[in-house]
């Protein structure tokens, strides 16, 4: 067992850095502010190699792995969960499309994602259902050589930027076997936008309601058979929750290293809070459970990696990173105090960004459910 990072996961690793802290820090806190996001930093990150770390070489990825895509991950959303959050998203489409796409879907739609080029949606919610996937109404009609599509489609991040979009919805009958999975491409007629979410934190990257009116998608988007679609959307889930567990661990990480700095510098009754027991204790249940939670990431990616089962690995690590990532980031805003409370510090954006870590990927509720089921019936092995 060797936990010493690889040179190319270092090397990643500082190139998500040098590059999160030059382009992403100055601006954050602006674009928050104003709701902006920019594609041209999703472009300049795909120049750099970091947002098809593990698509095959072929494809215009850099034929890595888990290991190496989280590194790349924890770096950017130490600087910007929100963009972090989007590098995860415009991956999806990247892991269906390798896993489930057929040879012309791969050429076509890959390369561009892979290298930064355009920017990938994931979009299976809808307003009755959210945890429960498989009761979403969308509807996918056979009308020849093209699906016609109708539907509303809930809580699709970036899904007003995405040029690629997998569209879940029913082709069949109901319940999870009815549901297929499509490739919707940006400017296809009867595609507009709707409401556009008014969050309390990663405000840069857009949650959007997507407009599916006699949407006409070409009969070679389907991806895999009719009834595929649940399958998928549950793999692409499973991938997904690695990522955002990496991005817990950046935005805890920067929140434990604010709360720490101020720790330093912050003096009351004659010395710096840190000395003082009740401090000092937060700070070191946040350093061991932000740590904790790093194993679990890496456990959970070297098992994918591996191409052993991860489903439950992954749903540990995402359950426990995102709820550590929530007490880190909570701790820190009360380790600064009055200060953490204000917008001087970057402590409670860190806060906001955590929250909705928790829920995206599927609820921790549903984390949950799925490690208790595996338990209760052996098919997890402690």
């Amino acid at each position: 067992m060797n936990f010493e990072p690889s040179a190319i996961q270092t090397e990643l690793r500082e190139l998500a850095r040098k590059f999160s802290q030059k382009e992403l820090r100055p601006i954050v806190e602006e674009d928050e502010r104003t709701e902006t996001f920019r594609p041209e930093l999703i472009r300049k990150l795909g120049e750099l190699g970091l947002t098809g770390i593990p698509v095959a070489e072929e494809y215009g990825g850099a034929g890595l792995g888990y290991l190496e895509y989280i590194a790349a991950i924890e770096e950017i959303a130490c600087s910007s969960g929100a963009y972090a959050i989007s590098v995860a998203v415009t991956g999806l489409p990247q892991v269906i499309l390798s896993q489930f796409g057929n040879d012309s879907q791969k050429k076509k739609y890959i390369p561009p994602l892979a290298t930064g080029q355009a920017i990938g949606a994931f979009s299976l919610s809808e307003a009755v259902s959210g945890s429960d996937a498989g009761s979403l109404i969308t509807t996918a009609r056979k009308d020849g050589n093209h699906y016609v599509l109708n539907g509303n489609k809930f809580w699709t991040t970036q899904g007003d930027s995405a040029d690629t979009i997998i569209v879940m919805a029913r082709t069949g009958g109901p319940g999870p076997k009815g549901v297929s999975s499509f490739i919707v491409e940006k400017g296809m007629k009867g595609l507009s936008y709707g409401k556009r979410e008014k969050k309390m934190g990663a405000n840069i990257s857009h949650t959007m309601e997507l407009i599916l009116t006699d949407l006409r998608v070409p009969a070679e988007n389907l991806i895999g058979n009719e009834g595929d679609g649940f399958k998928i959307a549950m793999t692409a889930l499973d991938s997904g929750r690695i990522t955002i567990a990496a991005t817990a661990l950046g935005v805890a990480r920067s929140a434990l290293e604010v709360a720490v700095n101020h720790s330093r510098t912050r003096e009351q009754f004659g010395k710096p809070i840190g000395e003082f027991q009740g401090v000092s204790f937060m700070l070191a249940d946040m350093g061991t459970e932000l740590n904790a939670a790093r194993l679990l990431v890496q456990r959970a990616a070297f098992l994918k990696d591996q191409k052993k089962p991860f489903s439950i690995p992954a749903a540990m690590a995402k359950l426990y990173a995102t709820d550590m990532a929530m007490k880190v980031t909570t701790d820190a805003v009360q380790v600064l105090g009055g200060s953490g409370y204000t917008q001087d510090f970057p402590a409670e954006r860190y806060m906001r960004e955590a929250k909705v870590l928790q829920i995206v990927e599927g609820t921790n509720q549903i984390q949950r459910m799925i490690i208790g089921k595996a338990l209760s019936t052996s098919q997890y092995v402690i």
